[in-house]
């Protein structure tokens, strides 16, 4: 289980946007974030991606408890949360191929595939995920520049779960995609759930997609509210 517990953490030093927040996410389920602008919806999705360090309180993956953010956790535990964020043109490096985008962490020290089978293995692996998330061989060549948001947004998703993480949070993943792209999208991270793969925090403002999309949701009140979850 991937858990929060008592974070508090905010933008600028004495004014936190989250007070003592718990919150929880078990492998096969979807749990919705939701909750007007401010309420500190990204900012838990990263802290509990280990991207942000809380102020206080502590966040554990799988009942281990993580040391630090980004490379300060060890890897076996860093891989096991994967995370999308809303802005693929943000999150993709623009000198990168698709493919390259797709296989940024495979090539990481420490992944599962990286320094055992090489680079046949990686190049294996981002066929299959381009094939899982809808992309083609003609676009795998392609740069971010040369791609729409939707289809930059499946080799983000596709990078996601290069690692085959335990857990992925999806921080407004759909917001700036089209109807049926953002449909195959979420068709997609819920097949890995059914399958029993993933436990997923979908961080969105859109309460309808939450309704049929989450098991469960939890809602910040606002920047001057904590929520225990």
């Amino acid at each position: 289980m991937l858990t929060a517990r008592g974070v508090v953490v905010g933008h600028r030093p004495g004014e936190p946007v989250l007070h003592g927040v718990d919150l929880d996410v078990a492998p096969g389920e979807v749990v919705g974030l939701a909750g007007p602008s401010g309420s500190g919806k990204s900012t838990l999705a990263r802290v509990l991606a280990l991207l942000t360090a809380p102020w206080e309180g502590t966040v554990t993956v799988d009942g281990a408890a993580a040391p630090g953010v980004r490379h300060r956790v060890p890897a076996p535990l860093r891989t096991r949360v994967g995370m999308v964020f809303q802005s693929p043109r943000l999150s993709a490096d623009p000198r990168l191929t698709l493919a390259a985008v797709v296989a940024e962490p495979l090539r990481v020290r420490g992944t599962p595939t990286a320094g055992r089978a090489g680079a046949p293995a990686r190049e294996h692996r981002v066929r299959e995920l381009a094939e899982r998330v809808g992309l083609t061989g003609d676009l795998l060549a392609r740069r971010p520049h040369e791609v729409s948001d939707g289809q930059l947004q499946r080799a983000c998703l596709a990078r996601a779960l290069a690692q085959r993480p335990r857990y992925l949070l999806c921080d407004e993943m759909t917001a700036m995609l089209d109807a049926s792209t953002a449909a195959a999208l979420v068709a997609t991270v819920a097949e890995a759930v059914t399958a029993g793969e993933l436990g997923v925090l979908a961080v969105s403002h859109d309460e309808d997609l939450l309704a049929v999309w989450a098991d469960r949701t939890v809602r910040l009140a606002g920047a001057t509210d904590g929520h225990r979850g």
